[in-house]
């Protein structure tokens, strides 16, 4: 039976196990092993029905009150005046409970427990009494019968209807039953002990029925709690950020959305500060993706504190923090992201490393520079990428410039990939010139783009564009089958030179492209040389190396571009095997006034004709560079004086002309073989 007890609501034995005040303390403070919003449901579940409640205290008040009337004896007109008292202000707290507390989300205060359970203990009580007094002091069967179903009848509903609390419902159980086995017994009979013994086992039957059903409402409330918390934590995982506590882009849209439409006024000032930690792939690589995490819960720890009152923080994704100001004008957003910087670059003690980060950061402020939270982010997301671009561990603010610029990138990417789709690209080719004959040594393929709107677009301006887009693959392999298949068309001792971005190197479809560009067009892979800058060299994982090896075993020529403007320039040269050198033009811009520049041509043009490489010294744009790369030593030469890009028309018919260099630089080839 003790267990029984311990599924209920309220730690409290039968009544006749009560012990005085120590009880009444117990029930206005009950103890229980389930939840507090379980428990609050179960005693909520009592009050559930006022009707039913009125439904009782009518039908038991009218049978004691029948009773009453027909034994015609003071006691039991007392108790059925009682019953009826007690029933009707039963009903009418139960209703006072469901106008007034029910549905507040507060918890109902115990002491309501403790008042249904002395209401229905006393209720029971008198009825028990009432059939007790019947049997006892009148001899009419009638009468007896009624008394007896009475109380049974009412045993029998409040198993069901008390389930939520098991003592309250055994509890009337006993005050109702046992005084009308007691009276039976005392009436007489063998009937009537018979009856009385049923009466007592019915007891134990309503406990063991109510037990079951408590169980059954119990599960039904943890279930319903259950969910309700799981629900709860959908809902804070759909607002906060799992990691850090702070917000998360949704919230952040939100709140930034609200923000405008409850704005007083439209000019109403409101800043939006993105924010990106420097380098923090570099620290999750290197020390791991924990200390990541627990770095990001510093940082964000951090932002909550200098930001303050001032505005809400919430991480955006990854390392990026979005920092929502309301009522701060460009001066305040600018001192907030003042103390944001101080406040990141100080030391963080992340587990048993020191770190110090920096971060970029990008401002935009309504309603100058946005009129709703979308534009406002996009914004600030447009200076948070000027910071990083400008060296990083700084904060810009958004100007209408840097959207000009972005738009003008989407029109340009978009036209880029129809200029792809519709064969709208074309090849120009550069001749390099042999110092020594004069005669055209190779031609540079170099992309040209005519946009329908904007005219001609440099190279500079939409190969970046192709490469930050994933565009440049498919216009590299077909500006490889495009110049090989003009290549077919050249003298068999000119050769065929294709810058290949670094991009391509990271993928493994750059080989068999090339090999399909010279199958299609027939052209000898020693003919075509490949042309790459250092900077493929600064993250090589090995794959660069195994890629450019691939490429030589098939045949093919690879030359090193912008030579000496990368950081491991010689480094390059000794790790990879290459054909030609290309000296950046930058070193051949200022010869004539930059001593320095002339030690290092030379000392280049020296250092390949010991490796036995070919050299070509690019930019040649005046005779004095002109003369003085041929007095260097350099084996090629390419520049604006000798010949511009040309199409392909123009470039047969300088082939055509005995392959010789322009008149003005004729002249110094001839004077130098003189010499």
């Amino acid at each position: 039976m003790e267990r029984l007890w311990r599924h209920y609501a309220v730690d409290v034995s039968l009544p006749f196990r009560l012990r005085g005040a120590g009880f009444l303390r117990r029930r206005a403070a009950p103890l229980s092993e389930h939840g507090e919003e379980v428990r609050d449901g179960l005693l909520k579940a009592l009050y559930a029905s006022p009707a039913s409640l009125l439904a009782g205290a009518i039908s038991g008040g009218s049978l004691s009150a029948v009773l009453a009337w027909q034994a015609a004896t003071l006691p039991m007109t007392i108790i059925a005046c009682l019953v009826v008292m007690i029933g009707f202000s039963r009903s009418v707290s139960s209703y006072y409970f469901q106008r007034a507390l029910a549905h507040r989300d507060k918890p109902a205060r115990p002491i309501w427990g403790l008042a249904y359970e002395l209401g229905a203990w006393f209720y029971a009580a008198l009825l028990g009494l009432q059939s007790l007094a019947t049997l006892v002091l009148t001899h009419d069967a009638k009468l007896h019968v009624l008394a007896v179903g009475m109380v049974a009848s009412y045993a029998g509903g409040i198993s069901g209807r008390n389930a939520g609390r098991v003592p309250v419902a055994v509890g009337q159980t006993c005050f109702s039953l046992l005084p009308t086995a007691l009276g039976l017994i005392l009436a007489g009979g063998l009937g009537y002990v018979i009856l009385s013994i049923l009466c007592f086992l019915m007891i134990f039957a309503m406990a063991e029925i109510t037990r079951s059903t408590h169980r059954i409402v119990l599960d039904a409330h943890q279930g319903k709690y259950e969910k309700s918390q799981l629900a709860l934590k959908f809902e804070r995982l759909a607002h906060y950020d799992s990691l850090t506590g702070v917000e998360n882009r949704m919230a952040m849209q939100r709140r930034l959305r609200d923000l405008f439409d409850s704005r007083a006024v439209d000019d109403a000032p409101m800043a939006v500060l993105w924010m990106d930690l420097d380098r923090f792939k570099e620290i999750n690589d290197t020390l791991g993706h924990i200390v990541g995490d627990q770095l990001l819960c510093a940082v964000a720890e951090r932002l909550k504190i200098v930001v303050g009152s001032r505005g809400h923080v919430a991480r955006f994704g990854g390392d990026e923090f979005v920092l929502i100001c309301p009522n701060a004008d460009r001066d305040d957003a600018r001192l907030i992201a003042s103390d944001i910087m101080r406040a990141v670059e100080g030391a963080m003690e992340i587990g048993s490393h020191q770190l110090t980060v920096t971060a970029s950061m990008g401002i935009a402020v309504a309603p100058e520079d946005g009129q709703g939270g979308d534009e406002l982010l996009q914004h600030a997301d447009l200076a948070l990428y000027r910071s990083k671009h400008a060296g990083r561990n700084r904060f810009t603010t958004f100007d209408w410039s840097m959207r000009a610029e972005q738009d003008r990138t989407y029109e340009l990417e978009t036209g880029l990939r129809a200029a792809l789709a519709n064969d709208e690209l074309h090849l120009h080719y550069q001749p390099i010139f042999d110092s020594a004959t004069g005669r055209i040594a190779m031609c540079e393929a170099l992309m040209r783009w005519n946009h329908p709107v904007h005219g001609p677009i440099s190279p500079g301006e939409f190969i970046p564009i192709a490469e930050s887009t994933a565009l440049i693959e498919p216009i590299t392999h077909w500006a490889v089958r495009k110049a090989c298949h003009d290549a077919m068309e050249w003298p068999d001792d000119v050769r065929l030179a294709v810058n290949i971005s670094p991009a391509l190197l990271k993928a493994d479809g750059l080989p068999r492209s090339v090999i399909s560009a010279l199958l299609a067009s027939g052209l000898a892979a020693r003919r075509l040389e490949l042309e790459v800058t250092e900077s493929i060299f600064l993250d090589d994982d090995r794959r660069t190396h195994l890629i450019l090896n691939e490429l030589r075993r098939i045949g093919l020529r690879l030359a090193l571009d912008d030579f000496g403007t990368g950081y491991s320039s010689l480094g390059s040269l000794r790790t990879h095997e290459f054909d030609t050198i290309k000296v950046d033009q930058s070193f051949m811009r200022d010869v004539a006034d930059n001593p320095r520049n002339r030690v290092i041509a030379q000392s280049v043009a020296q250092l390949a004709r010991a490796l036995y490489v070919e050299t070509v010294a690019e930019g040649i744009e005046t005779e004095e560079q002109l003369r003085y790369a041929q007095d260097a030593g350099f084996t090629n030469l390419q520049g604006f004086i000798l010949s511009r890009p040309i199409p392909q028309d123009r470039l047969l018919a300088l082939m055509g002309d005995r392959q010789t260099v322009p008149a003005a630089a004729a002249t110094l080839i001839q004077a130098r073989r003189v010499a």
